[in-house]
């Protein structure tokens, strides 16, 4: 393709709504543009490599049997009521009415759908297992879109659904989507770990995510050194310490702490660490009124904490709703005397002569027992894993790093077949409910990715495998009849050898063009410059900066070469 008839805006400056770096390079590299928050247009040269990962994942999908097909992206509110999830999704569903006041919603994810088709087409066993995926746009009104195509409204989606006689097959159509998400994420160049997940609205039981580590990542992943075990924080299992039974109980006391409501500000009050807290946080579960108890110092796990209560929303309480259920000002909530259901992390019931608010505005309780002074209480593992915190398999010490994810896949079971009535006919005539997985993988958040471990101060370097173009070649002086004969020449050959190669033919400075080129990424730049005459030219790989002059017959070899292992 001749760069001077294409649409490649490029840009020498940052924009101002790019925060990371492959939102500011997707920009400035021409590859798209937005539209409006959290929307956005992918450009000719963005759009090559969107439809490379998408090949990729096509191939690897292909290999292990899935059938490719495409659902609408408008659904009828049916499909989701009757598995309870128009509810669930809340308001980052786009709903909509058509003339006849029906109500549709333009689709963040699409189980039901599949479930159904294979409900109606799918009898027996004999058609079992089976593994199906679209490649398709999915809506989410995201609260806060950001990092360009990493968090929006609308993106493009491969989801596959795979459907069991039981849980044997279950597990082996799950263990080819691992095997057919390794293999993509390994074409892509991706540096990625996985890790158990929770699985969130989509229900079920085993979830992993494939996660590339990043310092952007929107997800804290939780791992051990020592034995290999990794999960997101939403699910990392924090273990219930060894409590000591030699140390005297005190007894309890009330102390005054007129407008001493902050961890920080109790910390100063007290003269002690946020370790001597257990601090009471109230929320909304749907419409029930709950308080959760963590220690001081710790971060409350919301995920954790709404799959207990196993409810749609969970929101912070307001003042009114906290002053009705402890008879207090907001900061001085606490576990004892409280009439509404309270959850206790287990870390809280090993700790002994703590402090927490009375429940009396102004005042604080020291010396407080969680068994001793309290009943009723549900004790669970509610907290956000933290360094130093114990391996849940090892006993060694967890790290944590940041993380983005570009794949999820989950067994459902029965969740969606149950619920939709999705059953076949097994050897015995007897009518059986499938059993379901489901598998994600966002195809822009895997472009995104890839650059964000792909770049350097001059622009993106991309992955031969998803290049938009393996060679661009540039002619210092288009205007200079040997070089642009030369060049010519080299574009037409590379393309009869099936090469991808830009021909950057624009009468601009040479600095210019190669500012473009190393911005744009092209794995191998060909330069035809003075020594065109002498059937010399320029040969440059991108990621490495390696730079040698070379016979103009040796570049198709060269080329193919390079094409092979870079």
């Amino acid at each position: 393709m001749k760069m001077s008839k294409m649409l490649i805006p490029t840009l020498r400056e940052v924009p101002a709504e790019a925060e990371i770096n492959s939102h500011k390079l997707m920009l400035r590299a021409g590859l798209m543009r937005r539209i409006a928050s959290g929307v956005y247009a992918y450009l000719p040269l963005g759009f090559r490599t969107f439809k490379k990962v998408e090949k990729i994942i096509r191939e690897e999908m292909d290999r292990e049997d899935a059938q490719e097909l495409v659902m609408s992206a408008l659904i009828p509110a049916e499909s989701y009521k009757e598995t309870g999830r128009w509810d669930i999704f809340g308001p980052e569903m786009f709903r909509l009415k058509d003339r006849g006041d029906r109500d549709f919603c333009l689709g963040p994810t699409h189980e039901e759908i599949f479930t159904q088709t294979v409900k109606n087409g799918v009898k027996s066993y004999k058609n079992l297992p089976m593994t199906l995926y679209q490649i398709q746009t999915k809506y989410r009104d995201e609260r806060r879109p950001r990092f360009g195509v990493m968090r929006c409204r609308e993106f493009v989606m491969k989801d596959a659904y795979s459907f069991d006689m039981d849980e044997a097959g279950l597990e082996e159509s799950y263990q080819a989507m691992y095997r057919a998400y390794s293999k993509i994420f390994d074409r892509c160049q991706l540096d990625y770990t996985v890790v158990e997940a929770d699985s969130g609205a989509m229900g079920g039981s085993g979830s992993q995510e494939f996660m590339v580590k990043s310092d952007i990542g929107e997800a804290q992943i939780a791992y051990c050194d020592n034995c290999g075990y990794a999960a997101n924080d939403e699910k990392a299992e924090c273990l219930e310490p060894i409590s000591s039974d030699d140390v005297k109980l005190l007894p309890i006391k009330e102390v005054k702490t007129l407008n001493v409501k902050t961890i920080e500000q109790l910390c100063e009050f007290f003269s002690c660490s946020a370790k001597t807290f257990a601090k009471t946080l109230i929320y909304k579960a749907d419409d029930i009124v709950v308080a959760a108890i963590i220690r001081g110092d710790r971060e409350l796990n919301e995920t954790k904490l709404q799959n207990h209560l196993n409810c749609n929303e969970l929101i912070m309480a307001n003042d009114e709703d906290i002053f009705n259920a402890t008879n207090a000002k907001v900061g001085f909530a606490g576990p004892i005397g409280l009439s509404i259901k309270v959850i206790v992390d287990l870390e809280v019931k090993g700790m002994v002569n703590f402090i927490t608010g009375a429940n009396k505005t102004d005042y604080h309780l020291i010396n407080v027992n969680i068994n001793r002074d309290t009943k009723n209480l549900e004790f669970v593992d509610i907290r956000t894993i933290g360094v130093g915190d114990q391996c849940p398999k090892c006993q060694n010490d967890i790290s944590i790093a940041r993380g983005i994810e570009v794949g999820h896949i989950f067994k459902l079971g029965d969740k969606y077949t149950k619920a939709l009535d999705c059953t076949y006919l097994d050897q015995n005539g007897k009518s059986q409910t499938m059993l379901m997985g489901c598998y994600g993988i966002g195809v822009g958040r895997t472009m995104a990715s890839i650059i964000e471990q792909n770049n350097d101060e001059y622009g993106i370097v991309w992955p031969m495998s998803v290049a938009p173009y393996q060679v661009i070649i540039i002619p210092i002086n288009i205007s200079n009849e040997v070089q642009a004969t030369l060049a010519n020449q080299l574009y037409t050959s590379l393309q009869e050898n099936g090469v991808e190669v830009l021909f950057d033919d624009r009468k601009e400075r040479p600095g210019v063009k190669f500012n473009d080129a190393e911005l744009i990424g092209i794995p191998i730049r060909i330069t035809v410059g003075k020594k065109a005459g002498e059937g010399i030219v320029e040969y440059k790989v991108r990621r490495t900066g390696d730079m040698d002059e070379i016979a103009v017959e040796k570049v198709i070899t060269r080329v193919k070469d390079d094409i092979s292992t870079l």
